[in-house]
């Protein structure tokens, strides 16, 4: 695979990523969401979720969203042309990074392809370079939700990265307490407190190389990761199931995923990594009435299902 070229000047990511969220709020391009918050514990994680306390204004949007699709008589995408108020860098000459128009989490950050590309294709050599060029100076957790079933909202191929810590106190990310039981064959391993589908590596500080070189080793292990659910890059480029990744720039897991929603209640990434989000009260007391563990077991695939 031909080898890009990187168009991000060093140590500037983190300046560029404040400098254009100030802007970004001041012009109403960037719309965060509040939030209210508490921690449920299950099976020893401390799961943060969210209240979204107000949706209207991303309900809103949306629907703009729909009607320019349904007069134009193709999907309306947000990303061709992204917002220019949201632009934070140019990384490579296939990829940009722009900020998350409806914010939870501060400096949350899109990586997305220059042209068009489907979410559901795998991930390739340029999208992991683009990554450890962000990565190498922002100190985050990369996820990716690879389709719809997984919690993708736009079909347009993009990465995101939300800064560590997730949360104020304790672990970084709350699902790492069960990571340090890992039970390796070889490189790929099973977590035992993960009730679901999942292969789980380590990356030796691979992000310290080049982003060239951090980007050959994850592709190889991101490979191994998807053999292990049952899911192999062959002929073609679109993926044959759903799924969950996340990284760092300790390790990676990957979910296979079976469906959208638990009783109404979205998943994506986030939720593997200990963070999940519902709309109203209601569904963050049906979320304590099963536990955030078996919420999540119930829309990742099980192994048997594999």
């Amino acid at each position: 695979m031909v080898e890009g070229k990187i168009l991000l000047k060093p140590g500037t990511l983190w300046t560029k990523v404040k400098e254009q969220t100030k802007y970004a709020l001041s012009t109403g391009a960037l719309v965060p969401i509040p939030t209210e918050s508490e921690f449920v514990e299950q099976d020893g994680v401390r799961f943060l979720v969210r209240i979204l306390s107000n949706l209207a204004r991303k309900d809103e949007a949306k629907l703009k969203q729909q009607k320019q699709s349904t007069s134009s008589n193709k999907d309306f995408n947000p990303f061709l042309p992204y917002e220019e108020d949201l632009f934070v860098a140019d990384i490579s000459d296939s990829h940009v990074c722009i900020l998350n128009k409806y914010n939870v989490a501060d400096y949350h950050l899109l990586l997305i392809t220059r042209a068009f590309e489907e979410q559901e294709n795998w991930l390739n050599l340029q999208d992991f370079t683009a990554m450890w060029a962000c990565m190498a100076e922002y100190d985050g957790l990369t996820f990716y939700n690879a389709g719809k079933i997984a919690g993708a909202s736009q079909r347009h191929k993009h990465l995101q990265i939300v800064p560590l810590p997730l949360v104020p106190t304790g672990s970084q990310i709350p699902i790492e307490p069960l990571l340090t039981s890992a039970q390796f064959q070889n490189s790929i391993a099973t977590i035992p407190g993960l009730p679901f589908l999942h292969a789980f590596t380590l990356l030796d500080s691979c992000w310290k190389q080049s982003p060239f070189a951090a980007a050959e080793t994850t592709l190889l292990c991101y490979r191994s990761l998807l053999k292990a659910v049952g899911l192999e890059v062959g002929k073609g480029n679109k993926q044959s199931g759903a799924y969950n990744l996340l990284i760092t720039r300790k390790w990676m897991l990957l979910v296979r995923r079976s469906q959208e929603y638990f009783q109404s209640i979205p998943v994506n990434s986030l939720g593997f990594a200990g963070t999940l989000f519902v709309k109203n009260e209601e569904q963050m007391q049906m979320l304590k009435k099963y536990g955030p563990m078996t919420l999540l077991k119930n829309v990742a695939m099980r192994s048997q299902e594999c």
